[in-house]
């Protein structure tokens, strides 16, 4: 069975490929029972799609494959905290665990800023476990963006 590092090793390949796509480094993997269900990096800009982020199209595939809207008992790995739109769609999931590497001060919607799963609104909050991986997610997306800056 593999381990939650290999499910974020996978999400890091997501996200490479993302940035080799010209997207913001992002990947996600949505694993059941210890088996990959799917996996994603960010496709906003391919898919003209500003809700194209990698949780969101790896919750939709995982969905697809197993025939419900809901995953429970399911867990998520991305490489980045995700923003609010994406706390949403993982509570909606019923995601069981979502892990996160780097920490996104400005854009997080789970430990920071609207700290979605903290409201009383929000009807399932995953168990949360975040710095997986950390420094390299960190890395690719430092990377990305200072190229782009020098650009």
């Amino acid at each position: 069975m593999p381990s939650g590092s290999d499910f974020m090793a996978l999400a890091l390949e997501e996200a490479e490929a993302a940035a080799a796509r010209g997207e913001v480094p992002i990947g996600a993997v949505v694993s059941l029972n210890g088996k990959v269900l799917s996996s994603a990096g960010n496709r906003t800009r391919e898919l003209f799609d500003p809700t194209a982020h990698a949780e969101v199209l790896a919750l939709r595939e995982a969905c697809r494959k197993i025939g419900s809207e809901r995953l429970p008992g399911a867990h998520l790995h991305v490489t980045l905290e995700p923003c609010a739109m994406c706390a949403a769609a993982i509570s909606f999931a019923r995601i069981e665990r979502l892990y996160y590497g780097a920490a996104d001060p400005k854009g997080g919607g789970v430990d920071h800023g609207g700290r979605f799963y903290a409201q009383p609104t929000c009807h399932h909050r995953p168990d949360v476990y975040s710095g997986f991986s950390e420094s390299r997610s960190a890395a690719l997306l430092k990377a990305f963006f200072g190229a782009r800056r020098e650009d």
